[in-house]
């Protein structure tokens, strides 16, 4: 037996506490809950604060009450750096007051849907959270612009805000973020549907470091604002205009003349972008490693044949990037409109190896374009996902060239209708670990005998 009944185990005599101690602070939430319940001497190890320096509860449990928070920051105290409270919408004002009060060191905050906070959060943390430097606010609708006055007065060292779906936002409350968080690195504004060209330009002049910037759905953002921001910001290296229906090729033309560091960049739903601008984008940005531009309608294969001759680094053209891929790696946790999920690659700055690559609903796009980008370094050695779906022109001759992509893992073809079951099967005799997610309509089965019945293909019937 590890303990007696006077609470004095061998492996208490054996070690000092100092080192007891240090063994604890490898363990994760869970297992120190449990090892709380051993003995006394235990609990008194497994509760000390210093092994509580890093805490998500979204794991552990996301019907957390504010009574919890608040436990957990008195015994934490000073020691707690970085604590996630994603998901846990029980917790309110008055426990975040506690917790910013007792918990004055804290770097990292996640709140990502924690719809019950407002304003009076981001008050607490501006007085007491000096040395906050991560704070995702995702999905708290409460939060207006006096949140956002509130931080960069107190919280001028942050370097990642996450504002996604706080509707509530205004060119103002940006303007009066960036005048005191000039350090800032990463800004997600998806969903902020207020947002017009004036907050682009707020962030022209006050964000010289920025190198991520998420405007998903903004759809106020024109040309205009997007050519302030590349001005002003040259170290951009992911950028998503995705839902940013107005833009044309002006945009690209600014991102290629400004901002050579581009890695990211996402412009699903841009419909009036063209080969021209994705042309000088790739002949003016060489680090180019992921791109999304589903639906971007207007483009053929001669974007594809400009991608693979001068972007060597392209590993992906993605209809959903990461809610995590930001640089810095710094996570976050985006809620996603409920069409195919879609990106993230500008929320974690860590680059994902596995390369995706979306061409959906590209419709001018043929299999000479698929052939320029299986011979090209970044189909050949990286691809791993490709997604064809609602390419029109696409025909059994582009999995021929698709053959060479040696690490193709998976590939979509829903609604090509050129490509057949043969040419499928003829590709995976060459490639046969690779996963093919086609659709092929079901044969309308004849009139049942002496029927007069309506006929139905076989998945009306089941239906």
């Amino acid at each position: 037996m590890v303990f007696s009944n006077n609470d004095e185990g061998l492996i208490n005599k054996k070690l000092p506490k100092e080192l007891l101690l240090r063994i604890f602070s490898f363990l994760d939430i869970v297992t120190l809950c449990r090892c709380a319940q051993i003995s006394k001497a235990w609990n008194i190890l497994a509760l000390d604060g210093s092994n509580w320096q890093r805490i998500d509860l979204f794991n552990f449990q996301t019907d957390v009450e504010g009574r919890v928070v608040e436990n957990i920051s008195k015994r934490c105290g000073g020691f707690l750096r970085k604590l996630s409270l994603r998901g846990c919408i029980g917790v309110g004002d008055s426990s975040l007051k506690t917790f910013a009060q007792n918990c004055r060191n804290i770097e990292h905050l996640n709140l990502n849907g924690c719809t019950k906070i407002t304003d009076s959060t981001c008050y607490s943390l501006s007085r007491f959270c000096s040395k906050l430097k991560h704070l995702d606010l995702t999905s708290c609708v409460s939060i207006t612009n006096s949140s956002l006055k509130g931080i960069s007065e107190g919280c001028r060292h942050l370097e990642y805000l996450n504002l996604s779906w706080c509707d509530q936002i205004t060119k103002d409350g940006v303007e009066a973020l960036v005048r005191g968080c000039r350090g800032l690195r990463a800004l997600l504004l998806r969903g902020c549907t207020q947002l017009e060209d004036e907050a682009l330009k707020h962030i022209q002049n006050y964000c010289h470091e920025l190198v991520s910037l998420n405007l998903q759905s903004c759809s106020r953002v024109t040309d205009d604002g997007v050519v302030q921001l590349c001005r002003g910001c040259p170290r951009l290296q992911a950028l998503c205009l995705s839902g940013c229906g107005s833009l044309t090729d002006a945009s690209l033309t600014a991102l290629a003349l400004n901002c050579p560091r581009l890695q990211i960049l996402e412009a699903a739903r841009c419909s009036h972008l063209t080969d021209a601008g994705f042309t000088l984008l790739a002949r003016n940005c060489h680090d180019l490693e992921k791109m999304d531009l589903e639906e971007c309608v207007l483009i053929t294969d001669r974007t594809l044949t400009q991608l693979s001759i001068h972007c060597p680094k392209l590993q992906a053209l993605i209809p959903r990037l990461d809610p995590s891929s930001l640089p810095g790696g710094h996570h976050g946790h985006p809620i996603l409109p409920a069409r195919k999920p879609r990106c993230g690659a500008l929320q974690k700055h860590a680059v994902c190896r596995a390369a995706q690559m979306s061409l959906s609903h590209c419709e001018l796009i043929t299999d000479d374009g698929i052939l320029h980008l299986s011979n090209s370094p970044c189909g050949h050695e990286r691809l791993r996902v490709l997604e064809l779906d609602n390419c029109l022109l696409i025909t059994d001759v582009a999995l021929e060239h698709l053959e060479h992509c040696r690490g193709l893992e998976r590939l979509e073809l829903y609604d090509c209708q050129q490509v057949t079951r043969a040419g499928i099967k003829r590709m995976r005799a060459q490639l046969p670990h690779v996963r093919v997610h086609a659709y092929f309509a079901p044969v309308t089965p004849p009139t049942a005998a002496g029927g007069g019945g309506p006929r139905l293909c076989r998945c009306c019937v089941i239906l």
